[in-house]
């Protein structure tokens, strides 16, 4: 799998690289700022991106601004955004735009390799990842009136799990629960949310996407 890393810190850029090189992630460029990341992605054709949402010169909103770009010109590449922050506003909007193949993550996560590669191979494939800390932030937020209101509070902690990108499986684990129950809950989701679509993908991504915009 292919890796591209975009990250202003030369020392936490080169971290990453190398645990990633470690794990047998190909790393084929990698840059300190937003201005070459485009030309980079065009010439090497990666998986995925691992993006840094506060680039030079600002070092406010430009890995976002990046993300839409290779998002727009390469719809196949996945981008994993990281922060060294909680920001939910400007990632949120990003996000509920098209919740396919981005994702999210402090920057805390990048020590456990695992949880990063994981992470970087379901925005290659298409999902959705976005972090614990960040869902939680979303679930305490005070909310208008809208499609959640009507799950239950287990249903709720199953959609949230769902937005971190986990299965099926890694929600029961996480709750304590069996699998057939899991399923039962997700398919209430989708009957309360309205989302009778036939590919079960599809449903998770549009569940998710509801999750964000609320």
């Amino acid at each position: 799998m292919r890796v591209i890393v975009a990250e202003d810190s030369a020392i936490l850029r080169e971290g990453m690289v190398r645990l990633l090189t470690d794990e047998g992630f190909e790393v084929p460029a990698h840059c300190g700022d937003t201005v070459p990341l485009l030309g980079l992605v065009a010439a090497h054709r990666p998986d995925a991106v691992l993006l840094d949402i506060r680039m030079p010169p600002t070092h406010t909103d430009e890995g976002i601004r990046a993300a839409a770009a290779i998002r727009a010109g390469h719809p196949g590449t996945g981008v994993l955004l990281l922060s060294q922050y909680v920001e939910t506003a400007g990632t949120v909007r990003a996000l509920a735009q098209d919740p396919h193949g981005f994702g999210y993550l402090l920057k805390e996560r990048i020590s456990d390799i695992d949880e990063l590669g994981s992470a970087l191979k379901r925005v290659a494939a298409g999902g959705t990842v976005v972090d614990p800390a960040v869902v939680a932030r979303l679930m305490d937020a005070p909310r208008a009136p809208g499609p959640l209101d009507g799950l239950t509070a287990r249903e709720r902690e199953v959609l949230a799990l769902m937005a971190e990108g986990r299965s099926n499986e890694a929600i029961a684990q996480q709750l304590v629960i069996g699998g057939k129950t899991v399923e039962t809950h997700v398919r209430n989701i989708f009957t309360k949310l309205l989302l009778e679509a036939d590919l079960m993908d599809h449903r998770r991504v549009m569940a998710v996407l509801t999750y964000l915009r609320a």
